[in-house]
C-alpha cells in the first residue's frame, strides 16, 4: 500500500474512528469519574543528632543513623503511637503513609493519604511527632542516657502538612487523555484491518489494479433516480454529467470498429444493471443516434415497468416467431431515437433463448447506425448473460461500489472468459458525488437532459439565469459551435460583448489553442463571432456589471 492508500483509509473510516476513540475516552472518564477521592499531603523536617562530637560521631555514622531513622519511621512501634493518639487501625494508618530519608541532606519527607483533606493533614502531623518520639527514645536508650529530658535529636520543621484542596487521585483529565489515545489508536487498527478484511469495490483503483479491467464510467449515486425510478426522476447534474462522460468513453473505445450491441450485466442482482441500460440507452439518444434498448432478462424483466410501456409482447414473441421485431419495438420518450423491446412472455427456457442463432440475428438486424444495449441477466447465477456476451460485441459489468465484493466481479469476470466472451469494461456506480471538480462545476444542480429519456433538451425560460443554461454542461470539440447560439443570452442584457480573433502573437494556452486574452484590438456588433478557418482561438471582451462571471463562464464554453 502506498502513504495515498493509509490516507484513503482513514478518509473512509473516519467515522469509526471517531467513535472508537470517543467511546473508549468516554469509558476511562466514567472510570475514572466513579473512583473514590483520595487526596494527598507532605509535611518536611531537617534531623540531626544533638550533642557533642564525640557522642554523635563523624558524618558517616549521621548517614547511617538517617537510613535508621527511616526505618523506624515505618515501624510498628511509631505505627501504635499514631493509632493510640488519632484512633484506626496501626496497619490500615501505616498503609496510607510513606516516609523517604536524604542521607546526604538529612531531610525526611513524610506523605500522607486519606479521603479527606482533613484526614490526610492529620495523619501526616501525627505520624511525623510519633516518628520523633521514637527516634530520640532509641538515640537515648544507644548512647545510655537515663534522662528522658534530655534533647538527643535536633528537628528543624521544613514544611507544614498543608490542607489538600484538589485531590491526587483520580487524575480524570490525565485518565481520559490516555483513553482517548488508546481509543485513537484502537480505532485506527480496526480501520485498517476491516479495509484489509474488507473485499468490497469502492473506487476505480479497487478494480483497475486488481482486474485489470478498464473502468468505463463512474456513477455517483442519485437519490431522486432511488426513489422515483428513471421514468419519473430528474437525474442530478452529477449524474446526468456521469452517464455522458460514459456514452463518450464507449464512442471512443474502439474508433475503427465500434461496438454496435452491448450486453449490460453485472455480478449478481441488485448492482443497478437494469438502471445504467435505462439511463446510457436514453444518453445515446440525447447525443442524436438511435438506440433500442433490448430486455433480455427473460427470468426477472423489468424494463417495461421501469419505462411504462406495454409488457405484453416482446423479445419471446419473436423469437417464437409470433411476432415481427416492428410490431414490439417500442418508441420511448419525445425524440423517436429511443426505442424499447420488452421480454415479453417469460418462457420456460430463456438460456436456449437467448444464445439461439434467431437471438443473434435479431440483435443485429437493426441499421448499422444503431446501438443496441441489452440488458442482461447477471452472471453469477445464471448463464444467459455470459451466452450473451459471447454472441455480441461485449458487455459491460455494472459493479455497485460498497456494495459488490471483489470475489463476486473476479467470478463473473472469469465466467466471461471462459465463453471467451468480451469484457468491454466495468460500470462503478453509487460511488459519492465528491472531488474538487464536483464542488467547482457546482455538481448539485439538476439538468433534465436526461429525464425525457432520450427526448429534446428542455427549453430554459428567458428569465433563467446564466448559471442554469444549458453552456454550463462540458461541452466537446464537435459541439462548440452548435452552442454559439447561446451567446446571444449574454448580449441581451446590457453587457456588453465583442467578439473578434485573437491578436498575433497571443500566449498559447493548453492543446496549442491560443489563450483567450482580455485585451482586444477592433470591436465587432455585440453577439457576432468570426471564425476563420485558420483560426485555432476566439478573442472575447466582456464588459458590465457581471463581466468577471460571464468571462469565467466564456472561457469554460470555448475551452476546448
Amino acid at each position: 500500500m502506498e502513504f495515498r492508500d493509509y490516507l484513503d483509509v482513514l478518509r473512509s473510516r473516519w467515522l469509526s474512528i471517531a467513535v472508537c476513540t470517543l467511546v473508549v475516552g468516554a469509558v476511562a472518564y466514567l472510570w475514572s469519574d466513579m473512583q473514590p477521592r483520595v487526596y494527598s499531603t507532605s509535611a518536611e523536617a531537617l534531623v540531626t543528632p544533638a550533642g557533642s562530637l564525640d557522642e554523635v560521631g563523624d558524618a558517616a555514622t549521621v548517614e547511617s543513623r538517617m537510613a535508621v531513622y527511616t526505618r523506624l519511621a515505618t515501624s510498628d512501634q511509631v505505627a501504635a503511637v499514631v493509632a493510640e493518639s488519632i484512633g484506626g487501625d496501626a496497619d490500615a494508618l501505616r498503609s496510607r503513609i510513606s516516609v523517604s530519608g536524604s542521607t546526604e541532606t538529612a531531610i525526611m519527607l513524610f506523605t500522607g493519604t486519606g479521603s479527606a483533606p482533613e484526614s490526610a493533614q492529620e495523619l501526616v502531623n501525627a505520624w511525623m511527632d510519633a516518628t520523633f518520639l521514637v527516634v530520640s527514645d532509641v538515640e537515648r536508650t544507644s548512647r545510655g542516657i537515663s534522662n528522658p529530658e534530655r534533647t538527643v535529636i535536633n528537628v528543624m520543621v521544613l514544611q507544614q502538612a498543608r490542607l489538600p484542596s484538589v485531590p491526587a487521585s483520580p487524575a480524570i483529565k490525565q485518565n481520559t487523555a490516555v483513553g482517548l489515545m488508546l481509543g485513537l489508536a484502537l480505532g485506527v487498527a480496526y480501520a485498517f484491518v476491516r479495509a484489509t478484511l474488507d473485499r468490497r469495490l469502492r473506487s476505480r483503483n479497487d478494480v483497475e489494479i486488481q482486474f485489470g479491467v478498464p473502468v468505463v464510467g463512474t456513477v455517483p449515486w442519485d437519490g431522486a433516480i432511488a426513489k422515483k425510478g428513471p421514468l419519473g426522476a430528474v437525474p442530478g447534474f452529477a449524474f446526468t454529467e456521469a452517464m455522458r462522460q460514459l456514452r463518450t468513453n464507449l464512442q471512443f473505445m474502439n474508433v475503427d470498429h465500434p461496438p454496435r450491441v452491448l450486453v449490460v450485466t453485472s455480478p449478481v442482482p441488485g448492482d443497478g444493471k437494469s438502471t445504467m441500460a435505462v439511463m446510457l440507452a436514453a444518453a445515446i439518444a440525447e447525443s442524436g443516434r438511435d438506440v433500442v434498448l433490448v430486455d433480455a432478462d427473460l427470468r426477472r424483466p423489468t424494463l417495461a415497468k421501469a419505462l411504462g410501456v406495454s409488457p405484453e409482447a416482446g423479445l419471446t414473441s419473436v423469437l417464437a416467431s409470433q411476432a415481427s421485431i416492428e410490431e414490439v419495438t417500442q418508441q420511448v420518450g419525445d425524440s423517436g431515437r429511443f426505442s424499447v423491446v420488452t421480454a415479453g412472455v417469460i418462457p420456460p427456457n430463456p438460456s436456449e433463448l437467448v444464445g439461439s442463432d434467431t437471438m443473434r440475428s435479431l440483435l443485429y438486424s437493426f441499421p448499422e447506425d444503431t446501438m443496441v444495449i441489452v440488458d442482461s441477466p447477471p452472471l453469477v447465477p445464471v448463464s444467459d448473460a455470459a451466452v450473451l456476451a459471447a454472441r455480441t460485441d461485449g458487455a459491460l459489468v455494472v459493479a455497485r461500489a460498497g456494495a459488490t465484493s471483489a470475489d463476486m466481479l473476479e467470478e463473473a469476470l472469469r465466467i466471461l472468459d471462459r465463453v471467451q466472451g468480451r469484457a468491454l469494461g466495468v460500470i462503478l456506480d453509487g460511488v459519492a458525488p465528491v472531488g474538487p471538480r464536483v464542488k467547482h462545476y457546482g455538481y448539485g444542480n439538476t439538468s433534465p437532459g436526461l429525464s425525457s429519456l432520450g427526448g429534446a433538451p428542455a427549453q430554459h425560460d428567458e428569465d433563467d439565469s446564466w448559471e442554469h443554461d444549458e453552456a454550463l454542461r462540458k461541452v466537446f470539440p464537435e459541439d462548440v459551435l452548435h452552442r454559439a447560439d447561446d451567446v446571444p443570452v449574454l448580449a441581451e442584457r446590457d453587457d456588453e460583448l465583442v467578439f473578434g480573433q485573437a491578436p498575433e502573437g497571443a500566449e498559447k494556452g493548453p492543446g496549442g489553442h491560443e489563450s483567450i486574452d482580455e485585451t482586444h484590438s477592433e470591436e465587432r456588433p455585440p453577439g457576432e463571432i468570426s471564425f476563420g478557418h485558420s483560426v485555432d482561438a476566439v478573442e472575447v471582451a466582456v464588459s458590465g456589471r457581471s463581466a468577471v462571471r460571464d468571462t469565467m463562464h466564456l472561457r469554460r464554453l470555448f475551452r476546448t
